[in-house]
């Protein structure tokens, strides 16, 4: 595993990990008694339990269209389940099927609202969507919650998916974290997947000591400022490329149409596509 995902930033099969928050989750965590009876099971049909763990399982095996049947069947039994929803959210993200998401994560939001989970569900639910207004708010929700000694899931966590969206034939993951990681100080990490999910590449937006000190001594006011002199690169394994350099501020939507005009200008296979 590569030294800038500790502090709890796994991936479980692809997004899952991140968007329920690690990959220990018990099916049964944080759901609260529902308000109303769950509706009945016909003799011999799986248990909305027993369809939430198959839902699991098709999830992180690549199969979303059968995870999501899984969790709508879990639901129509226990609408008020808040794993089952999450789950369900998470699924139709997979999908690119932004507004179920959004219905899902919002009602898991409704049964749930101080759920850790539930916020990183939400964030990305929003982002899919394009509501960056909720987006964001639901960012600035994850870092006070990261800031809070009551909520120690969120301490613990150095980062959160924000965003998972299609360029050509891959899938993207978009990983924000609350401070910068790595000798790098990596801002933002977009995780390049091929319709199996294998990631084949990974693209940091970093900002070294290095380069901002000497950066700093040539542009004093804008380092005042905050502003930071940036880098694209791209890694997999040995294979490392450096895209181009930015200064300003580490704007999450700037760079992600940066990282986006990267991949498309890409016109031979990422160095994980041809590994062996």
């Amino acid at each position: 595993m590569n030294h800038l995902f500790s502090n709890r930033i796994c991936i479980c099969s692809a997004a899952v990990g991140f968007l329920l928050g690690g990959c220990g989750l018990s099916l049964g965590q944080s759901t609260p008694p529902p308000s109303t009876p769950p509706s009945s099971t016909a003799p011999g049909s799986p248990s909305p339990a027993a369809l939430t763990e198959q839902g699991l399982v098709a999830l992180k095996a690549n199969q979303s269209e059968q995870a999501l049947d899984d969790f709508q069947k879990a639901l129509l039994a226990d609408p008020n389940d808040v794993v089952a929803n999450l789950l369900a959210s998470t699924a139709a993200l997979s999908l690119y099927k932004s507004d179920l998401a959004v219905q899902y994560a919002e009602k898991a939001r409704q049964l749930d609202p101080s759920n850790w989970k539930v916020h990183t569900t939400l964030v990305a639910a929003y982002a899919a969507a394009g509501k960056k207004e909720q987006r964001d708010q639901e960012r600035e929700i994850l870092r006070k919650l990261h800031a809070d000694p009551h909520a120690p899931d969120a301490m613990q966590t150095s980062g959160f998916l924000l965003e998972m969206f299609p360029v050509k034939q891959y899938r993207v993951e978009a990983v924000e974290y609350f401070k910068p990681v790595g000798k790098f100080h990596v801002y933002y990490r977009f995780l390049i997947r091929n319709a199996q999910g294998k990631r084949v590449w990974q693209i940091d937006a970093e900002s070294n000591d290095f380069d901002q000190s000497s950066w700093a001594n040539a542009h004093p006011d804008e380092a005042a400022a905050g502003k930071r002199q940036f880098q694209l690169a791209g890694q997999e394994g040995d294979a490392r490329s450096d895209y181009h350099m930015f200064s300003g501020l580490p704007d999450y939507d700037l760079i992600r149409a940066q990282v986006v005009g990267v991949i498309q200008e890409q016109t031979t296979p990422f160095p994980g596509e041809t590994a062996q």
